[in-house]
């Protein structure tokens, strides 16, 4: 079971950054255990102008068999002879895609401490999988892959050479070819799609197999147009979580849908009276608040947590007072159109080392994010559910723990006062809150006390006398006590 990589460079970006990306040295031919075979990682050729790293996957009949119980596609008994007699240790599927996902597992997330801009970015790829199980022919390869901005190549293996009259068998040869995706992204096409196309998969699908299909197919499964086929293929057709899964991705659509609509929201605020001054964008009033309560606070060092697409960040870098501004989001897809919108790939050298982005959750403690002056969670924490909020709280006050932390979140009061929000509506499709005046100060107040803070609280955008602000942000800052004992320890 093969899979080649390979990328293009230039001596300013080499190809072999691809080491990087991928976290495996070119240098060395490495090896892995799975549960099923050994995962050999190798360069077949590696310099500045061109990359391939290799992925062989060593299959253990055997141990398959015995880890399987016996049982073959679909969950029937396979023959005697068939369990150790097939295709398994040749052609691509569910073994590959799983071999993929834990050798390459930082890579498929986007992680890459050594080049963060690089994981960002576009490159040129060229991915060749020779033996590929394709149950629906060339032509369904085309229709997976093509939506997503691969040229496909695929041609079909012969049953056998010398008797070309048999016709063709059900593998074929696959070379997908692009500019425009991430190396994330494209090993999350192909964790999802290999074992799609060979219809079967090794193991049992539970419950979280949804989840693995969700966090894989973001950014590009809510829209694809063999989404229903995907999503049945991927958890063995088994109906309830196939239900389950396609609802959610619904939600996700939706909620990418409302973008546009929340930003017209936005921009309706203060747009009650007639004036021929045109109104200030919500969006854009939040963002003066947050750059003057950042300056306020002396802040140099700067994490924008759950970024987005880079509108603060963005905003930040244009003034010099910020001198390292941290865009974290988990979101690949986001953090993709962040990197675009800055032009991080043109941007001049003393410019670029101002700016950081990777991908990390808020509901898990990272160290990446120790040691900043500031961190600003913009708009975020309405997208958690309740029952994760105190896992964000002590990722970002309890471990991280910079000096100043600023939160924005709706005020739910304001929203009778938008016609073009019906009545009993959130702002947003994903959010799962939206807090009044007083259960936002209630959390904050909660917060800043267990975790040795003060804070104070600001209107963002027009104070109505009756609802308040449309935003509101709380401003943590962390009590000098605290302060003192953290520089004693250090």
């Amino acid at each position: 079971m093969f899979l080649t990589i390979t990328t293009t460079g230039t001596p300013e970006r080499p190809a072999t950054d691809l080491g990087f990306l991928l976290h495996k040295h070119p240098e060395k031919a490495q090896a892995f255990s799975t549960s099923y075979g050994t995962a050999h990682v190798l360069y077949p050729e590696a310099d500045a102008r061109r990359c391939t790293a290799a992925l062989l996957l060593e299959v253990d009949a055997v141990a398959l068999v015995r880890r399987g119980k016996g049982k073959g596609r679909g969950g029937a008994p396979d023959a005697a002879l068939a369990q150790y007699v097939n295709d398994r240790p040749y052609a691509a599927s569910s073994l590959l895609a799983v071999a993929l996902s834990a050798v390459f597992s930082s890579a498929m997330r986007g992680v890459c401490n050594a080049r963060p801009e690089r994981a960002a970015q576009p490159l040129p790829l060229r991915i060749e999988v020779p033996a590929l199980p394709a149950r629906g022919g060339p032509e369904l390869v085309r229709h997976l892959f093509e939506p997503l901005g691969w040229t496909v190549t695929v041609e079909p293996v012969a049953l056998d050479t010398e008797f070309p009259e048999w016709g063709d068998s059900r593998y074929v040869r696959l070379v997908l070819e692009g500019e425009d995706r991430t190396l994330a992204e494209a090993l999350r096409h192909l964790y999802v799609l290999l074992p799609v196309l060979d219809d079967a998969k090794h193991y049992w699908v539970a419950s979280d197999e949804v989840d693995k299909l969700l966090r894989a197919g973001e950014g590009w499964l809510p829209d694809h147009p063999e989404q229903k086929l995907i999503t049945s293929r991927y958890l063995s057709r088994r109906w309830s979580l196939t239900r389950e899964a396609m609802e959610r991705l619904e939600l996700v659509r939706l909620a990418e849908a409302d973008d546009s609509e929340v930003e017209d929201i936005d921009n309706a605020v203060g747009a009650e009276t007639e004036t021929e001054e045109k109104p200030t964008p919500l969006a854009v009033q939040r963002r003066d608040a947050i750059i003057a309560a950042l300056s306020a606070s002396g802040a140099a060092r700067v994490l924008d947590l759950g970024c987005g697409q880079g509108q603060l960040v963005q905003a930040l870098l244009k003034d010099p007072r910020f001198t390292e501004i941290v865009g974290v989001d988990v979101s690949m897809r986001a953090l993709t159109i962040a990197s675009r919108r800055l032009k991080l790939d043109r941007m001049g050298e003393r410019q670029a080392s101002r700016v950081k982005l990777f991908q990390g959750s808020l509901a898990y403690t990272d160290n990446r994010l120790k040691g900043y002056d500031a961190a600003v969670l913009s708009e975020v924490v309405e997208h958690l559910d309740l029952p994760r909020l105190p896992a964000l709280e002590y990722a970002v006050f309890g471990a991280a723990r910079p000096r100043t932390v600023l939160v924005t979140t709706p005020n739910v009061e304001y929203n009778v006062r938008w016609e073009s929000l019906p009545a009993g509506h959130v702002r947003h499709g994903d959010h799962r809150f939206e807090w009044t005046r007083e259960e936002f100060r209630t959390w904050a107040h909660t917060v800043a006390e267990r975790h040795g803070y003060g804070v104070e609280f600001v209107a963002v955008g027009p104070d109505d006398p009756e609802v308040g602000p449309p935003t509101q942000m709380a401003v943590f800052t962390m009590n000098s006590n605290a302060t003192e004992k953290e520089a004693k320890a250090a």
